[in-house]
C-alpha cells in the first residue's frame, strides 16, 4: 500500500530525509517512530503531497505523489500533528465540508457522517460548535473527518499529542476497530512508545534523516534484550534531548501550502 525507496528530502545544505526505504502492507498498522528532528514529519509531508522529494520514489496505493497528486490524495485521509478543524463551524458542517471537497455525493455523506460521528461518540453533539469542545472531542472529530471519503491509507502525526490517557485510549479504540472492520491501512507517529508497543504490527525507527532499525515490536525487544519498546527505542536513537526537524520559517511554509489545498 505503500512504497518508498531511497527517499530523500534537502533543505538547502541540511538532509532531512536521508535515503529511506520502506514498506507497508496493505491492511497493515504501521509506526514511524524517532527523535524530535529525526525526519518524521517531514517523510509524511512527502507521502501526502505537501512536500517534493529531492530524489527517490513513493509509491502511495500505486500512485506516485509527485506526478499524480488527486489520485493519492483521494486515496487518504490525515490527522495532522497541529489542529486543523474550523472552530467557527459545528462538528456536522467540519465534516460536509470535507465530504464536500472530496466529492462524496450527497446521500453517501450524508449516511456516512452519521456513521462516523456515532462511531466516536459525538452524534449528539453535531450541532455544536467546535470551538466549544474539548481537546479530546476535537481529536475524535479529526479522526472521522479524515475517513469521511472512505480512505485506503489513514496518516496520523501525532494524534493523541497531549491528551490525557482515557482519551488516548478511546482514540486508539476507534482506530484499531476501523482497521479491523475496514481493512484500512494505518501509517502513524506517536512519542507514546507504549501506544506503538500495543497497536502496531511493524515498526520503523529514524534517526538523523536515516531509518536505523526496522521489524515488529518484539523483533526490536529481541535484539536489543529489553523488555519494553521505550527501552529498545532509546537503545537504538540514545537519550539525548532532540530539536525539531523544520525550522520554523518552514514549518510556516507547510501549513499555508496545506490550507490552500
Amino acid at each position: 500500500m505503500i512504497k518508498v525507496e531511497n527517499l530523500t528530502k534537502k533543505f538547502g545544505n541540511f538532509t532531512a530525509v536521508d535515503n529511506v526505504s520502506f514498506f507497508v502492507n496493505k491492511g497493515e498498522i504501521f509506526a514511524f517512530l524517532g527523535p524530535n528532528g529525526a525526519g518524521k514529519t517531514t517523510t509524511i509531508r512527502m507521502l501526502t503531497t505537501l512536500l517534493k522529494p529531492t530524489s527517490g520514489q513513493v509509491l502511495i496505493n500505486g500512485s506516485d505523489p509527485v506526478r499524480k497528486k488527486n489520485d493519492v490524495r483521494r486515496s487518504f485521509g490525515i490527522v495532522f500533528q497541529d489542529p486543523s478543524l474550523d472552530d467557527e463551524l459545528t462538528a456536522q458542517e467540519n465534516m460536509e465540508f470535507h465530504g464536500v471537497l472530496y466529492n462524496v455525493p450527497k446521500d453517501i455523506r450524508k449516511k456516512r457522517i452519521e456513521e462516523l460521528l456515532k462511531f466516536v461518540e459525538l452524534w449528539d453533539r453535531k450541532s455544536d460548535f467546535v470551538k466549544n469542545f474539548s481537546g479530546g472531542m476535537k481529536r475524535r472529530l479529526e479522526v472521522a473527518r479524515g475517513l469521511v471519503h472512505h480512505p485506503k491509507i489513514l496518516f496520523l502525526d501525532e494524534p493523541t499529542l497531549g491528551l490525557d490517557p482515557q482519551t488516548r485510549s478511546h482514540i486508539w479504540s476507534y482506530i484499531k476497530n476501523l482497521n479491523k472492520e475496514e481493512g484500512m491501512t494505518v501509517f502513524f507517529t506517536t512519542h507514546y512508545i507504549e501506544e506503538a508497543d500495543k497497536v502496531t504490527q511493524k515498526i520503523a525507527i529514524i534517526d538523523h534523516g536515516k531509518i536505523i532499525i526496522q521489524g515488529t515490536p518484539e523483533e526490536l525487544k529481541q535484539q536489543t534484550k529489553t523488555t519494553s519498546l521505550e527501552e529498545a527505542f532509546l537503545t537504538f536513537t540514545g537519550k539525548n534531548i532532540r530539536e525539531e526537524d523544520v525550522n520554523p520559517a518552514e514549518r510556516m511554509r507547510i501549513r499555508r501550502r496545506i490550507f490552500r489545498h
